[in-house]
């Protein structure tokens, strides 16, 4: 390695290339050489699909000179390596070496190809072979009779088995044991090696033949985990009906419609790409972005998103982004760089399997050499339960528990429109006892409304707040703006003071357009101007003053209306033992009208965003783990300080798609009562998968060495265990129940 360079092993990015323990990889693809890109070249390497053989990889490469970085993606089975051509070279032959097949992602065979080719390229021809010689070479030591030929044709057979099914195995088991590593491809090289030696001949083929068709197997099974949320992808259609400069409508590949195309999309086909509608109107289903069981009602200038169903109209869209570019694309990318993030329970599991396989294979060597001496057992009968051991040590149910069931639990929460950023954020998620709610677009609809308005002096100061406040993003302003007649004057000077209002001047004159507090700090409130905004904010209404430096000039009352599943949710919140406050910057009287309709008691109004942050850490110190849930732009403190932030929305809005650790797709607040609940299902299924995993080994390691395990036995133990666990991991695919309505209920 360079003196100069660190080697930098990245996060899992999103596209970043173009394109169990260990199972076995096709090994007859065609040689491959270094790619030409001198920076960020991708290698694929079908074998790699889980952190162990990341491992073995990145020990592989560290002594490569000339590597600037690794980024794994261990769901595309892929490698970008930064460095340059000599040094690519290099680490591919490094890779090679460590007995993974490696070919620079330019240079491998396409992803779609026929079942009989992935068949093929899989290896179970292969497989399938070695397993009937094992058959064989079990037949002959059975049944033929005693004499030299027979036992060289049933070590013939055995050996072609071995050869046929465990030469990755062996290559792999080689560069580890040089290494001083115990893996799994170690402790079957030795084992099979260890049980022809002692003329175990027909055993050690079945036994080998039996791990490469098991570890295929359950190979598929993680893939099937890995590819639930990718398999969005082939929701959007490969092509889009194009408006040409001719006028004429031609079909083309979607990857290459490029932002500003005009798009037609005919009733029942999907969107293929994010755009605004231009033409027509119609009913959309986006269920396959959000998980909202009624279509959205879509008209001229509304957002639509690739991979969603047109119901009803024809629809002519004006394309916003491309199709590597588009909301479900952005998706699939966040969820599959959640995949790659490591959750708290696949650290201790990885901590617990370094220490349990040496355990074991120091307890197989105790066996060999001492069993003889203390217990008078014959040295071939200790040795073959020696290698039986081995064969038990093999950690792979257990390594391979954790990341199938976090996988399951994020395509899971996908499905359901809850982007999860992290098996960390999914396991933690049931350790929440309190959440936070911002009010506006979080227990409300987040689209107020002007409801009132009055001038309280002779002026008419309506032209000034308009103008102001078309000027503010906020809701608020933005409501105010839209109930009143439009105006065009002049502001200078403008100035938004967060959490407070916005600050201008017109026609040479300083004016605010503002909170109540702003206005008290000034100096201007008096007892008949507080009577007038307890009397509106006793009905739920936020109100916003306009003022001059030296009077209040008029009053705009907003309201906006809560959220028809607000309640319900609030109520399944609380049955899962999770206090729920609302916090709000909003004075307190309206917060505590639309608190007290969501059924919430502990209510915090005219908070500036600071203040949210502070009660986030208040709320901490009296319950233990807190969720703050915003919009991920004005709450970005609190979210930041809670445990978990939660942004509502996510479809179409950046910032929040960034902000959050979890992102509610659409505005449904029930979906925090589900993500609490998949988070605990997941535990649940972590700790069975534990179990079975620890149970299986613990029945069989007894079996061994009381002399009741054969050697295929514990294979068998083995891969049935890590198969059991994966099954279970893949049931947290299925349809969750849905908790609102149970607590409704």
């Amino acid at each position: 390695m360079d003196s100069s360079n660190e080697l930098v092993i990245l996060p899992a990015t999103p596209a970043s290339c173009s394109g169990g323990c260990c199972h076995h990889a096709a090994e007859d693809a065609a040689p491959a050489t270094a790619p030409e890109a001198s920076r960020g070249a991708c290698v694929r390497i079908p074998s790699m699909d889980c952190p162990v053989e990341e491992g073995e990889i990145r020990r592989a490469l560290e002594a490569v000179p000339g590597i600037r970085a690794l980024r794994f993606e261990l769901a595309q089975r892929q490698l970008t390596i930064d460095a340059g051509e000599p040094a690519l070279a290099a680490a591919l032959s490094a890779i090679r070496a460590a007995g993974f097949e490696a070919t620079p992602a330019a240079d491998a065979a396409p992803a779609a190809r026929s079942e009989r080719s992935a068949w093929r390229a899989e290896g179970w021809p292969r497989f399938i072979a070695a397993l009937l010689l094992a058959i064989g070479a079990e037949a002959v030591g059975y049944f033929a009779p005693a004499g030299r030929i027979w036992q060289v044709v049933g070590m013939s057979l055995g050996a072609a088995a071995i050869a046929l099914a465990g030469l990755g195995t062996y290559r792999k088991g080689l560069f580890a044991l040089r290494g001083g590593r115990l893996n799994i491809n170690a402790l079957m090289s030795v084992a099979v090696t260890g049980a022809f030696l002692i003329g175990q001949w027909p055993e050690a083929a079945m036994v080998m033949a039996l791990y490469a068709i098991a570890e295929l197997i359950e190979a598929r099974a993680v893939d099937r985990a890995r590819n639930a949320v990718a398999g969005l992808m082939s929701l959007a259609p490969a092509e889009a009906e194009v408006l040409q400069a001719d006028g004429r409508w031609r079909r083309l590949a979607a990857i290459e419609v490029q932002p500003g195309a005009r798009l037609r999309v005919a009733p029942g086909e999907r969107m293929p790409l994010d755009g605004v509608v231009a033409a027509g109107a119609s009913s959309v289903d986006q269920s396959p972005l959000t998980g909202e069981s009624l279509p959205v009602e879509k008209v001229v200038g509304d957002v639509v998103f690739a991979g969603t169903i047109n119901l009803s109209g024809a629809l002519e869209l004006t394309s916003t982004a491309g199709a590597d570019d588009s909301q479900l694309a952005r998706i699939i990318h966040a969820v599959e760089a959640a995949q790659a993030s490591r959750a708290p329970m696949q650290g201790f599991i990885e901590r617990f399997a370094s220490v349990y396989t040496p355990a074991v294979f120091v307890l197989s060597l105790v066996v060999a050499v001492l069993a003889p001496l203390l217990l008078g057992w014959g040295w071939l009968q200790a040795l073959y339960k020696a290698l039986v051991l081995l064969v038990i040590a093999c950690p792979c149910a257990l390594v391979i528990s954790t990341p199938v069931t976090v996988v399951s639990g994020l395509a899971a929460a996908a499905r359901r429109g809850i982007l999860i950023k992290g098996g960390r954020f999914l396991e933690e998620a049931r350790r929440l006892r309190a959440v936070a709610l911002d009010k506006t677009g979080t227990v409300t609809e987040g689209k107020p409304r002007l409801v009132h308005w009055e001038a309280l002096t002779n002026s008419d100061p309506i032209a000034v707040g308009a103008s102001l406040a078309a000027r503010s993003d906020h809701p608020v302003s933005q409501a105010i703006a839209a109930g009143l007649p439009e105006h065009a004057m002049l502001v200078e000077d403008f100035v938004a003071e967060p959490g407070r209002g916005v600050r201008g001047r017109i026609e040479g004159r300083a004016y605010v357009l503002c909170k109540h507090s702003l206005i008290h700090d000034m100096g201007l409130c008096d007892a008949a101007l507080e009577a007038r905004l307890a009397e509106h904010e006793a009905q739920g209404r936020t109100v916003t003053l306009l003022a001059s430096d030296h009077a209040v000039l008029a009053l705009f009352a907003v309201a906006d209306t809560i959220k028809p599943g607000a309640a319900a949710a609030v109520s399944a919140l609380r049955a899962q033992g999770v206090e729920v406050v609302m916090l709000s910057g909003d004075n307190p009287s309206t917060a505590r009208a639309i608190a007290a309709q969501a059924g919430i008691a502990t209510v915090q109004g005219d908070l500036m965003p600071e203040d949210k942050q502070r009660a986030i850490t208040a709320l901490q110190a009296r319950f233990g783990a807190t969720a703050m849930v915003g919009d991920g732009i004005n709450d970005a403190p609190a979210l930041a300080a809670a445990d978990i932030g939660f942004a509502m929305g996510g479809v179409g809005t950046d910032v929040a798609m960034e902000a959050a650790d979890v992102v509610i797709m659409t505005d449904e607040l029930h979906k925090l009562a589900d993500t609490l609940a998949l988070s605990r299902r997941t535990f649940a299924v972590l700790w069975q998968n534990i179990a079975l995993a620890l149970g299986i080994k613990g029945v069989f390691l007894v079996l061994a060495l009381s002399g009741s395990a054969t050697m295929w036995m514990a294979v068998f133990a083995d891969m049935g265990a890590s198969l059991l666990v994966v099954a279970n991991g893949l049931r947290m695919l299925r349809p969750a129940r849905d908790v609102t309505a149970a607590a409704i209920r």
